[in-house]
C-alpha cells in the first residue's frame, strides 16, 4: 500500500499552526511584561503559521484515511518539525543565535528532557522564558494527543496517531472515542497546571515563576526560571513540597487521576503499578535521606541559604525531592547530588533507568515494564522446575499475553542497546566515561541532569555540536519510546505492500 503523503504533510501543516499559535501566546506574555522582544516572537509565530497554512492549502485534496505507517511518520516527523519551528523564537530574538544550540534547547523542551545550553537563564526576557517552559508543557502530554482532539473537524480518525504517540504496554482509554480521551487528558493536565500555579504563587513564588514551574512540573520537564533551579528556594520548603507533590502526580498514570475525579478510588488502590511506584519512591527516599543525614561531607545546599526546620527534615526533603525528580524524569535539582557520596551517585544513576508510570508524562523505561520483567523472571524459575505447567504473567489480576511480555523484553533490550550505543557515541566525540554514560542515560530517559561535566549544576553549552545532535536524537527516541522512531530506520517499513 502506497503512503498517503498528502495527509502526512497536511497534518504536519496543522502542527505548525498549533506551534505558531503558542508562539503568539508567548508574544503576548512578552508584551505584558514589556521585555522588548514581543515583535520578534510575534514574527516567529506568524512565519510558522503562514508556512503551516501554505502546506495545508497545497494538500487539502488528500484522502482522509490514515494507516499505521502514516501514523508513525506523522508522529516522528511531527516532533522534528515542532522542534525546528520552535527554534525560531530563540533565533529571532537572539536569545540563542546559534541554530544547533537553539534546536538542542527546543528538542530538550518538547521531549521534556530539560537539558539546557544556557549559562545565564535569569538574563533571558520573560517572553522567551515563557516559551521555553511552554515547549515543555506542549510536549508533556504530547502535541499529537492535542491535535487528534480536533481531527474530526478534518474528517480524520486519530487512533493510529494515538497508538504511535503512546506505544506503552497498556492502552487504557478513558472513553471509547479517541478524541474524547484526548480532551479529557488535556482537561486534567490543564487543571493540575492551574492548581499548582495557584499554590506556588500563594507559597511565595511570583505568578510568572509559579506558572513556568507548573508547566515544567506537570510535563516532567525541568526547565526553571532560575540558574539554581529549585535550589533557589531552599529556604522555602513549602514551595519544594508543592513541587514534589505535583512531580509525584505527573509521574502517575493520568487514567488514575481520571478515576480519582470520578470517585473510583478502589481502582487506584488496586492498581499494581501505582502500588509499586509509591512504594519504590518511599524506599528510595529512606535510603537517600539516611545517607544524606549521616554523612557529614554531604553538602545540602548549592546556595547560601541555611538549613531550616532541622537537619532530619532537610535530609528527608532533599532525598525525597531528588528521588522524585529523577524517577519521574522531571530533573529539577535542589543540590548537586553528584557530591552526595559515590554510593548516591551510582544510586541516582540507576534511578535514571526506572521512569514513571505508563500513561504519565514521565520518560524512562516505566515502572510497569520493570514489574512485568521481574515477574516473568521469577516465573522462569518455576517453568524450569515445571516445564509443562502453564504459568502466565499476571498484572492487575489478569493474564498478560506472551505477545505483550515479548514486546516488553524486546523494548528493554533495545533500550539498553540504545544506551550503550549512545554512550559509545559520546565517548567517540571526546567525553570522559562518567560524562558519556551519564548524558546517554539522561538523554534517552528524558531526565535532564546527567553526570560528570554535565551534572545537575552544569549545562550542555560546552558539549561539541555533534554531541548535541546525538543527544537530540536520543531524546527523541526516548520520548517516543524507541519503536516509533527506530522502525522508520528499517528498510521493510518503506516497502510498498
Amino acid at each position: 500500500m502506497k503512503l498517503n503523503y498528502k495527509i502526512i504533510f497536511h497534518f504536519l501543516g496543522l502542527l505548525l499552526l498549533f506551534n505558531g499559535g503558542f508562539m503568539l501566546l508567548a508574544s503576548l506574555v512578552s508584551a505584558i511584561y514589556k521585555d522588548g522582544e514581543s515583535l520578534e516572537i510575534l514574527s516567529a509565530g506568524i512565519s510558522v503559521i503562514l508556512f503551516g497554512v501554505i502546506i495545508m492549502l497545497l494538500t487539502k485534496s488528500h484522502k482522509k484515511e490514515m494507516n499505521k505507517r502514516e501514523g508513525y511518520i506523522v508522529v516522528t516527523f511531527g516532533w522534528i518539525v515542532m522542534a525546528l519551528s520552535g527554534s525560531l523564537p530563540y533565533i529571532f530574538t537572539g536569545a540563542i543565535p546559534d541554530f544547533t544550540n537553539a534546536f538542542f534547547e527546543t528538542i530538550s523542551g518538547y521531549t521534556t528532557t530539560g537539558s539546557t545550553i544556557l549559562n545565564d537563564i535569569e538574563a533571558l526576557p520573560n517572553g522567551i522564558l515563557f516559551w521555553r517552559s511552554l515547549t515543555h508543557w506542549i510536549g508533556g502530554m504530547g502535541i499529537i494527543v492535542l491535535a487528534i482532539a480536533i481531527l474530526p473537524l478534518l474528517g480524520i480518525g486519530g487512533m493510529q496517531l494515538f497508538a504511535a504517540e503512546a506505544p506503552g504496554p497498556s492502552a487504557d482509554k478513558l472513553h471509547p472515542r479517541i478524541t474524547d480521551t484526548a480532551k479529557r487528558l488535556w482537561l486534567i493536565y490543564f487543571g493540575y497546571t492551574a492548581a499548582e500555579t495557584i499554590l506556588l504563587n500563594v507559597a511565595g513564588m511570583t505568578f510568572f515563576e509559579a506558572l513556568n514551574h507548573s508547566m515544567s512540573t506537570l510535563s516532567t520537564g525541568g526547565f526553571s526560571t532560575k540558574n539554581a533551579s529549585l535550589a533557589h528556594w531552599n529556604d522555602q520548603p513549602l514551595i519544594q513540597y508543592i513541587v514534589m507533590f505535583f512531580m509525584f502526580v505527573a509521574g502517575t498514570n493520568f487514567v488514575l487521576s481520571y478515576f480519582a475525579f470520578k470517585g473510583k478510588i478502589q481502582k487506584i488502590i488496586n492498581d499494581e503499578e501505582f502500588k509499586v511506584y509509591y512504594r519504590l519512591i518511599g524506599i528510595f527516599t529512606v535510603i537517600a535521606a539516611l545517607v544524606i543525614y549521616f554523612n557529614a561531607d554531604v553538602s545540602i545546599s548549592t546556595v547560601s541559604h541555611p538549613m531550616v526546620w532541622g537537619e532530619a527534615e532537610s535530609a528527608i526533603r532533599h532525598g525525597l525531592f531528588q528521588v522524585l525528580a529523577i524517577v519521574t524524569t522531571t530533573g529539577f535539582v535542589t543540590a548537586d547530588f553528584t557530591l552526595w557520596t559515590p554510593f548516591l551517585l551510582v544510586f541516582f544513576f540507576g534511578l535514571m533507568f526506572l521512569g514513571g508510570s505508563a500513561g504519565s508524562t514521565a520518560g524512562g523505561v516505566k515502572v510497569v515494564r520493570h514489574l512485568m520483567m521481574i515477574r516473568n523472571g521469577f516465573l522462569e524459575f518455576k517453568r524450569t522446575m515445571h516445564p509443562n505447567a502453564i504459568l502466565p504473567v499476571r498484572y492487575n489480576k489478569k493474564s498478560i499475553s506472551e505477545k505483550i511480555v515479548f514486546n516488553i523484553l524486546g523494548f528493554f533490550i533495545l533500550y539498553m542497546l540504545s544506551f550503550i550505543i549512545g554512550a559509545l557515541g559520546f565517548s567517540f566525540l571526546g567525553l570522559d566515561f562518567e560524562s558519556a554514560v551519564g548524558v546517554s542515560a539522561s538523554s534517552l530517559g528524558n531526565v535532564g541532569p546527567a553526570l560528570g561535566e554535565f551534572g545537575p549544576v552544569n549545562n550542555f553549552y560546552e558539549m561539541p555540536a555533534a554531541g548535541k545532535w546525538w543527544a537530540s536524537f536520543l531524546m527523541l527516541i526516548g520520548r517516543l519510546e524507541l519503536f516509533t522512531v527506530l522502525i522508520l530506520l528499517t528498510p521493510f517499513f518503506w516497502r510498498n505492500r
